[in-house]
């Protein structure tokens, strides 16, 4: 059994440094309200914090500019929230580490042991089958 370049951090602190940030991404945001997509969106939107919505399908979700992919975003993010199928996921761990990006947080459902491992290879910070970004924020339907 081979061990990681770097030692895991606690998750309360793998958190943290995942909040620690000034902008976001969150790849498979979804102009849909009801979808966990749009719901992480608007979180870190109620919790004051700039977040850019990826899908390649819509143009604006919840009155924010949507891009395609993380390479067509106007700045560099801090960090990124993964609400895709698995299969997808994959391809956003490599799109993110071409681009640097050191913390991921792959939501429930999106994450895959090939991009969590490839992940944590390239020395990124990866929260994956642990609490949801929702809980964590304290994110709350608009009545």
């Amino acid at each position: 059994m081979r061990e990681h370049a770097l030692q895991k951090m606690p998750l309360e602190e793998q958190i943290n440094e995942f909040l620690n940030g000034l902008s976001f991404a969150v790849l498979g945001a979804s102009p849909r309200r009801h979808k966990y997509g749009n719901k992480v969106l608007r979180c870190y939107l109620q919790n004051g914090r700039t977040a850019y919505p990826i899908n390649p399908s819509v143009s604006e979700v919840e009155g924010v500019e949507a891009y395609a992919s993380l390479s067509d975003l106007p700045e560099s993010v801090h960090a990124i929230s993964i609400i895709t199928p698995p299969d997808v996921t994959e391809q956003i761990v490599e799109d993110a580490i071409e681009l640097g990006i050191q913390h991921i947080w792959m939501q429930p459902g999106a994450e895959s042991s090939i991009a969590v491992e490839r992940a944590e290879q390239a020395g990124i910070n990866v929260i994956s089958g642990g609490p949801c970004l929702l809980v964590v924020l304290g994110y709350h339907e608009a009545v």
